[in-house]
């Protein structure tokens, strides 16, 4: 089951804010944002099943680190099974955009989503397109995503959706996407999605993308 296996690899948010009640919203950002890149880089590292090498990317407003095992040395064991190039997470701050999509991009990535892949899925946004996500010289923000979830017909996809709603009425807002990966390929089991409340209140959802 995605959720019991995924466990090793989830992040005890709770206790990076602890006790930092007295600081302002955008002191807790700051402090989120020297913590949290290495635990998710450690946390991805036990997902991965060999040698890699981490890049980021910045893109408007938010940055993108990003597995590219294309570059990284190849493994000693032979027999471990090869990943495929993959995002670690996306974070950064909303910035709500009122302008077309770029979804043109997307017809090119992967061939038609039903046919590759099946009606129950979509080329989905790890950042929504609506708070800052772009595919335009960005497709690493893209990934196979249960179709349910990323249209909000599951109650599990109208808790992702109010997340993202959020984010467009609150510019400003920061926020991230984890995906959780149970194998070497590119599609999430899991996906992470935080955002620090106006409040200071972080709050962080899982969603199950098998």
């Amino acid at each position: 089951m995605p959720g019991k296996a995924s466990s090793r690899y989830q992040i005890d948010y709770g206790r990076l804010l602890a006790g930092r009640e007295h600081c302002s919203t955008q002191q807790k950002a700051e402090m989120l944002l020297k913590q949290l890149p290495d635990l998710w880089r450690a946390a991805y590292l036990k997902m991965t099943p060999r040698q890699t090498e981490i890049f980021f990317v910045r893109h408007g407003s938010f940055q993108y680190m990003f597995d590219h095992p294309m570059h990284a040395a190849p493994s000693v064991a032979s027999s471990q099974p090869a990943c495929e190039s993959r995002l670690v997470v996306a974070f950064g701050w909303s910035k709500r955009q009122l302008g077309g999509r770029d979804d043109f991009r997307l017809k090119g990535w992967v061939g038609p989503t039903e046919k590759t892949f099946g009606l129950e899925w979509d080329k989905g946004h790890f950042i929504g397109h609506s708070i800052g996500g772009t595919v335009d010289q960005c497709e690493l923000n893209v990934f196979v995503q249960r179709r349910d979830l990323n249209r909000g017909w599951s109650p599990s996809g109208k808790r992702y959706r109010r997340l993202e709603r959020y984010c467009f009425r609150n510019p400003g807002t920061f926020c991230f996407s984890r995906p959780i990966y149970l194998d070497g390929s590119s599609m999430p089991a899991m996906l992470e999605f935080g955002i620090l409340k106006t409040t200071g209140e972080l709050v962080v959802e899982l969603f199950d993308n098998s």
